[in-house]
């Protein structure tokens, strides 16, 4: 039965045939430059993964665009390229007066309702709960319950030398 592979065996395999390559392409480039006119490069040469690129702005492309532009008419003696026009900008919204009394009025309003109640003395809420009471209030369902069977086993016994007859005792 085969080992079983985990990961550390194949890590440790990797590292092991990595190095038997790099022992293999050191000898393939010896016996090369041996060779009249041989080269001294490796057979394989191991690639590296490529850096990741950076994501750059529609508007920072268009601005190295225009630099680019700029610099080639300047290497070819052509006159400078026109700046593109700014777009014009939006009017901004202005808050009209009526508009702004109105929230100050609503302000003013809510602000005077939370002064006036915050000056109003608050009731001191003390509550006091008595032990007599508490029992008192968890007995009396049970007592109901015992009650309510209480009748109901009267309501059966008074009901059952009618429905049995009599009953007669031997010696």
């Amino acid at each position: 039965m085969p080992p079983k592979l985990t990961p550390e065996i194949i890590t440790a395999a990797i590292d092991g045939f990595e190095a038997q390559k790099t022992h293999l392409d050191a000898k393939i480039a010896e016996l090369r430059a041996m060779l009249p006119g041989g080269s001294t490069e490796t057979a394989a040469t191991t690639r590296e993964p490529a850096p990741k690129k950076r994501k750059i702005s529609a508007a920072a492309r268009r601005r190295m665009a225009l630099a680019q532009k700029a610099r080639w008419a300047k290497v070819r003696g052509e006159a400078a390229l026109p700046a593109p026009a700014a777009k014009p900008q939006p009017p901004k919204h202005k808050l009209s007066k009526a508009g702004r009394a109105a929230i100050v009025a609503a302000l003013k309003k809510r602000w005077a309702a939370k002064k006036a109640a915050m000056s109003k003395p608050k009731p001191v809420a003390t509550r006091k709960v008595s032990v007599k009471k508490a029992t008192a209030k968890a007995a009396a369902p049970k007592a109901a319950k015992k009650g309510a069977r209480a009748k109901k086993a009267a309501a059966k016994t008074a009901t059952l030398p009618a429905q049995t007859g009599s009953v007669v005792a031997v010696q």
